[in-house]
Parts: C-alpha cells; sequence; structure tokens
C-alpha cells in the first residue's frame, strides 16, 4: 500500500504532520478527517521502485546521525511508543529529506508486517549487519529499547575510538611532510647554487660538504623518480592491502612493532569487547555474538586467530579460555571475562574492559604523541644543521686560507 507524507490541522488548530497508508490521495484524506485532522497537504506516494531504487539515490545515513536517531528510538520504545510510530516521529525530526525517506520506507515495510531487523536489511548501506544483528537480538529479547541504547552507545564509543586514533596521527604526519618538504627544498634549491661558488676553487671540501653536495646531486638528478616510485609504492601496497595473503602477513606483521602494535591490539579489543557485551547483553547467542564481534576487528591476523576461539566456544571450551588460547587480545581482558564467567556477569565485565582498554588507548596515544612531535622537530632540526654546517665549513676554510 503507497504511503503519503501530510501536514494537517488537528481539533485545535496545530499543525501535524505525518505519514498515512492509502490506496489513493482521496483515501488519504478520508483516513485523515477519519482521524479528525483537517488535510492541508499530501505528498504523492512513493512507488516500491522508489524504496528499492533508495540506496542509489541517496546518500546513506551519516555515522553521528546513525547514533541520534538510534538513541531517539530507544528512548521512544522505551517509552511504549509502537515501533511505526517511533519511527514516524524520529524521520519527521531529521533534518535530511534523504534519511528522511530511508526512515520512511523502514517504516513502511514495519507496516506491512516486516520484522524491524529485516526492513532495515532493505538499506544496507546505511544499517551494516552488524547493526541489524543487534536489533534481531533485541526483538528477541523482547528488550528493543533497552538494546537500541547499547547499540547507541557502542556505536558512539566505535566511532570516536576511530576518530581519536585519525586524530592522533593528523598533525605528526603533516608535521613530517612539512619537514620533508623544507629538506628536499634546501637539497635540491638552496645547496646547488652554493655548491656552484665552491666549484670554482681547487681546495678540497669537508667530507660532510662532499656527501651532502653528493646527496642533493642525486635528488636534482633522480628525484623525479623517487617520487614516481613512491607514488607507485603506495598505489601498489594499496592494491596489496586487497589481497587477503598480503593484509594477513602485514596485519600479523604490525601487531609486533613497538608501541604501535599495542595501540592496534587495545583499539580492536576494545571494539571487540563493547561489539559483545551489546549483542551477548540483547539477548545474542554467544557463537553470533562472537561472530559479529569478530566482524569489528580490522586487523585481519586478529580476526582470523578468533575463528579458531569461536570454535572452541563451539565445542564446549569456555570464552576466556578460547580467547586466550586465541592470544590476539590485551591479557586484562582475558582475565576480566574470565572473572565475568565466574559470577555470570560477562556482558559487565566486557564494558568495564572495553571502558579500559580505551582509556589505556587514549594515554597511550596521548604520550605517544607527545613524543612523537618532538622527535621529528629534532630530526628535521638536525638535518638542517648539517646542512648547515656543510656549507659553512668550506666557507671557513676559505676565509682563513685567505688570511693566510
Amino acid at each position: 500500500m503507497p504511503s503519503f507524507e501530510y501536514e494537517a490541522l488537528d481539533a485545535g488548530g496545530r499543525s501535524k504532520r505525518g505519514v498515512v497508508n492509502a490506496e489513493s490521495a482521496r483515501l488519504a484524506r478520508q483516513e485523515l478527517r477519519r482521524l479528525e485532522l483537517t488535510p492541508v497537504s499530501i505528498s504523492a506516494p512513493r512507488d516500491k521502485a522508489g524504496v528499492a531504487g533508495l540506496g542509489k539515490a541517496q546518500a546513506k545515513i551519516g555515522s553521528s546521525e546513525l547514533v541520534n536517531l538510534t538513541r531517539q528510538l530507544a528512548v521512544l520504545i522505551g517509552a511504549s511508543t509502537p515501533l511505526e510510530e517511533a519511527l514516524n516521529a524520529v524521520a519527521l525530526q531529521t533534518e535530511k529529506p534523504g534519511s528522511r525517506k530511508r526512515l520512511l520506507a523502514v517504516r513502511e515495510r514495519v507496516l506491512e508486517g516486516w520484522r524491524f531487523a529485516e526492513a532495515l536489511g532493505e538499506d544496507k548501506k546505511s544499517f551494516s549487519e552488524l547493526y541489524r544483528a543487534v536489533v534481531a537480538a533485541g526483538e528477541t529479547s523482547g528488550d528493543l529499547s533497552g538494546v537500541l541504547d547499547r547499540l547507541a552507545t557502542m556505536l558512539e564509543k566505535n566511532r570516536s575510538m576511530l576518530n581519536k586514533a585519525i586524530a592522533s596521527l593528523i598533525y605528526p604526519a603533516a608535521l613530517a611532510a612539512v619537514a620533508g618538504l623544507v629538506v628536499t627544498a634546501l637539497m635540491t634549491e638552496v645547496v646547488p647554487k652554493i655548491v656552484e661558488q665552491f666549484q670554482t676553487f681547487d681546495a678540497k671540501l669537508p667530507l660532510i660538504t662532499r656527501i651532502v653536495m653528493g646527496i642533493s646531486s642525486f635528488l636534482g638528478a633522480y628525484g623525479l623518480y623517487l617520487l614516481i616510485g613512491a607514488v607507485l609504492g603506495g598505489v601498489l601496497f594499496w592494491q596489496g592491502m586487497r589481497s587477503p595473503p598480503f593484509k594477513l602477513a602485514f596485519d600479523r606483521w604490525v601487531l609486533t612493532v613497538p608501541l604501535l602494535g599495542k595501540l592496534l591490539r587495545g583499539l580492536d579489543g576494545a571494539r571487540f569487547a563493547r561489539t559483545l557485551a551489546t549483542l551477548f547483553a540483547g539477548g545474542a547467542p554467544l557463537l553470533d555474538s562472537l561472530r559479529g564481534a569478530q566482524r569489528t576487528i580490522g586487523n585481519a591476523h586478529m580476526r582470523d586467530r578468533l575463528d579458531g576461539a569461536i570454535t572452541n566456544v563451539r565445542e564446549g571450551a569456555s570464552l576466556a579460555a578460547s580467547l586466550k588460547r586465541a592470544n590476539v587480545l590485551p591479557s586484562m581482558m582475558i582475565h576480566m571475562i574470565a572473572a565475568g564467567e565466574r559470577a555470570g556477569q560477562v556482558p559487565v565485565m566486557l564494558d568495564k574492559s572495553a571502558i579500559q582498554l580505551e582509556e589505556e588507548f587514549d594515554t597511550a596515544s596521548t604520550i605517544a604523541l607527545r613524543l612523537l612531535e618532538p622527535a621529528i622537530i629534532i630530526a628535521m632540526g638536525g638535518m638542517v644543521m648539517v646542512i648547515v654546517v656543510s656549507i659553512l665549513l668550506p666557507i671557513l676554510r676559505l676565509n682563513s686560507l685567505a688570511a693566510n
């Protein structure tokens, strides 16, 4: 049955907006009058093709907006609002037309008798498989409001962790890029012009000056090729990361890098713990919860090792013992899960371990950033000093020869 967006006035003269299902606009107006509403405007119906093709016509719902609408749905459903009315209210409060249409399309499916998780599956771009799995668990357990609230918290925390990781790398990367450009400019533009002055003298130049001159000449002759090679190397690496064997090998190696490996392990561990807690507390079976949490991990080696842990749990092993045998998650998290199994509070302990891992990540990334910034500055200053010394030494030597 087609859906019509309407604007109408109630008995008190207050404006109301919403969606009504009817076979035609005339019948939609009749339905509004039956509800004691005076129609002001009714939009044209959206056909099924429009709903099905929505993913191509509109941009997907953004991560921040998804968190907000999930939280709003949790509040409304928790206040005993029927799901279709909650979807309608959230859709009409959404500022972006594309997001509004997506939510109304989901509402239409719900009105047709679809389960909420199945209706969300019609828009896979906006609602990930994990999101739908959590919603399905909430529907099964009968606590959709509580599960949606935990889902919003999980999405917010995961997004916050990812944003912090990216933000921690932006400034050092920019600083390193500027330092590289400055040194390259000195070596390719400044040093060659000064070298021309030294070539008119027969005196032997200092070793450091000859080394700097050699590097400058090499960059001048092959700098363009080096740049092309770096770009090609980046492209090949990007393509290689799409190959499962290469990505698996690289992700295994990156976990062994001091400090960086610990940071990445903690980041993925926190997301895994929070997602597992959300799914398990929402009523999803443990194996399904583990598979859903596994998909949130970005490191291919960690995901691969967790396959064995899931198999062990399926065969009857405890969760803590299986995760410990995988040997990819932080040990603190394993101990807290073991304590949770003994106390029968696994979701609570998973939440606590996620919070602790997030705090450790914040602390470690802040310290690393504060150490990395001066290290880059010192390295840049050292290279500039070498260039300056390589220029000043011949000048001082020539001045001493002229004085004699």
